[in-house]
């Protein structure tokens, strides 16, 4: 790829935003100046505005309807939200990015809207496609790709569009190993050959220190969000590190707290698998056979790479959705009177023997503020108010909620979101738990907690499925693996 113009220049000037539908500012006085061709790794812990900056850079926040802007964020000396096709960005989920129904017009869409001639952009498609290494027909249907693949596609589309800085939202979040290493590598290339600027936020920071040359760690100091280090990796991470992994930062060297070991066997069967083979479309299985049990007090971990079917097979468990052959079964113990299918259950049966926490945070959010979310299962159980308030208290105070329970969960961020579904589910108090990356987008020290958390109600008896790439969240919970072949 050759670039289509300079690296461009961020700079934030006492910059805050603050959302409609919250007093808080997300982000507020914050100052920053990120030169043309630098690639700057942007840390902080969850919920300090590192995405809200991003967002600001990218010119997508909207307008005075949506929020309340103070100071300047600029891209080359005009607002940000003048400059079209001079930032590009990848979203931290995916699916807000999706836009056509097949691969190849999406990733063509960015350029379209640049006006870029027609034969240069098909070129610029494939290459794109080949460079972040998602390896399939451009007629494919969007909505049938995995939440990796999907993050794959975002970036095709950004670097289609060879942009003059590249905005990065935890790019990696959802991907296999292979695939974190192929996705910064596939960055990696596009900077080399373009000499874009690079903002990225990301907690494996580990893959990404070969390719940055500055380190941006965010920080709250009452309602102004300030820069508490900035200068090279080594200055911030070898120098700081400690500090830093103290306030909830991913710093190598510096791993989080992980939970004591079962102190007991797993107890009885709550589900079983029989020959199950998976499919998101009847007549096309895409994993299996799997035989398979889950039990009381033990913590089992689907692994395997992106698209290969994991999360189909925790929502088939879940009885979400049927499998393709084969069967499900929920033991006595888990089932009461209900039939031994989980999928045949209605949502009520549901909603108190398997929970289950989607990939994608926002395919649950469905109340105006945290603390109406947190309350939909246990109304739906005809719990008193008082039972109600006592459950949703715990859980926000628990899951560092309890300082948005006014919130609307949309301006959440991503790791907040994530705890926000995690803690909706625990408001049943479900006997299985069945979670698709329960760590995304967390600091190390909500990452600690939330494990935590998932190892004491293994603990108390719950059987407890993890979908994750997140080989410590395996190692930590003394998960039993279930490898799911490509």
């Amino acid at each position: 790829m050759t670039a289509s113009g300079s690296p461009a220049r961020l700079e934030a000037h006492g910059w805050g935003w603050r959302y409609a539908t919250r007093r808080a500012w997300a982000l507020r006085d914050v100052s920053v100046r990120i030169e043309p061709g630098e690639r700057v790794l942007l840390l902080g812990a969850s919920g300090s505005g590192k995405s809200t900056l991003l967002q600001g850079f990218g010119g997508v926040l909207g307008g005075a309807d949506e929020g309340e802007e103070q100071g300047a964020v600029l891209v080359d000396g005009a607002a940000a939200s003048s400059i079209r096709g001079r930032v590009g960005m990848v979203l931290q989920d995916p699916d807000t990015q999706t836009i056509l129904a097949r691969v190849g017009d999406d990733v063509a869409f960015g350029c379209e809207n640049l006006g870029v001639a027609r034969d240069d952009i098909w070129s610029r498609v494939h290459e794109a496609l080949h460079r972040v290494g998602l390896d399939v027909a451009l007629d494919r249907s969007t909505s049938a790709l995995s939440g990796g693949q999907k993050q794959r596609l975002a970036l095709a589309g950004v670097l289609a569009m060879q942009p003059g800085a590249i905005l990065l939202d935890e790019p990696t979040a959802n991907l296999d190993p292979e695939g974190v290493t192929e996705v910064r590598d596939a960055v990696a290339a596009a900077l080399e050959a373009t000499g874009a600027t690079l903002v990225v936020i990301e907690h494996r920071i580990e893959a990404w220190l070969p390719v940055v040359d500055r380190v941006i760690v965010l920080g709250r100091d009452g309602d102004s969000t300030v820069v508490i280090a900035d200068g090279s990796p080594r200055e911030v991470l070898e120098e700081r590190g400690a500090e830093l992994a103290v306030a909830g930062v991913w710093v190598p060297g510096h791993p989080p707290a992980w939970p004591a070991a079962p102190q007991k066997p797993a107890g009885e069967v709550l589900i079983e698998t029989h020959e199950l083979t998976v499919s998101r479309q009847r007549g096309v299985p895409v994993a299996g056979p799997f035989t398979q049990q889950v039990r009381a007090g033990e913590a089992v971990a689907i692994v395997g790479p992106n698209g290969a079917g994991k999360s189909t097979l925790g929502l088939t468990m879940a009885g979400l959705i049927s499998g393709e052959n084969g069967s499900v079964q929920a033991s006595v113990a888990l089932r009461g009177s209900e039939s031994s299918n989980p999928f045949r259950w209605s949502s009520r049966a549901l909603l108190t023997r398997i929970g289950t926490v989607l990939q994608s945070p926002e395919h649950q959010l469905l109340a105006k503020t945290v603390r109406e979310e947190l309350a939909i299962g246990p109304r739906a159980l005809g719990l008193t108010d008082q039972e109600i308030t006592d459950r949703t208290d715990e859980l926000l105070e628990r899951l560092r909620l309890a300082r948005l329970a006014e919130a609307n969960p949309y301006t959440l961020s991503g790791g907040e979101k994530r705890r926000l579904t995690v803690a909706a589910m625990l408001a049943t108090r479900p006997r299985m738990l069945v979670l698709d990356e329960p760590t995304f987008g967390q600091d190390s020290r909500t990452w600690a907690e939330l494990v935590a958390l998932i190892a004491s109600i293994r603990d108390q008896g719950a059987g407890v499925v993890a979908i994750t790439h997140d080989r410590d969240v395996v190692r930590a919970l003394q998960a039993r693996a279930i490898e799911v072949a490509a």
